[in-house]
């Protein structure tokens, strides 16, 4: 199973980890945005196994989406308390 790599991919739980950021809990979405972009960077080095790459793309983009999400999340909500200070429903 040792193809030369120092260091076996983690496609697989970067891939779970961005899709339960999607569906279940946001706040996993930047960490495996996080890891798919780290191996993603050894992968082009050499450095890790890049038959994992795929799978470590497609987490990657899962974990952008979700992140994206907890963004417009929040600023849904400050432009909702800001209205509702503005016109007077919050004192």
């Amino acid at each position: 199973m040792n193809s030369g790599y120092s260091t076996p991919h983690r496609g697989v739980l970067i891939l779970v980890l961005g899709i339960l950021g999607l569906v279940f809990c946001q706040f996993i979405s930047p960490f495996a945005w996080a890891m798919g972009k780290s191996d993603m960077e050894k992968i082009d080095q050499g450095l890790m196994d890049p038959e994992g790459r795929g799978l470590t793309q497609a987490g990657m983009i899962c974990g952008i989406c979700g992140t994206a999400m907890i963004i417009f999340a929040l600023l849904t909500m400050v432009m909702l308390l800001l209205f509702a200070v503005v016109s007077g429903a919050i004192v």
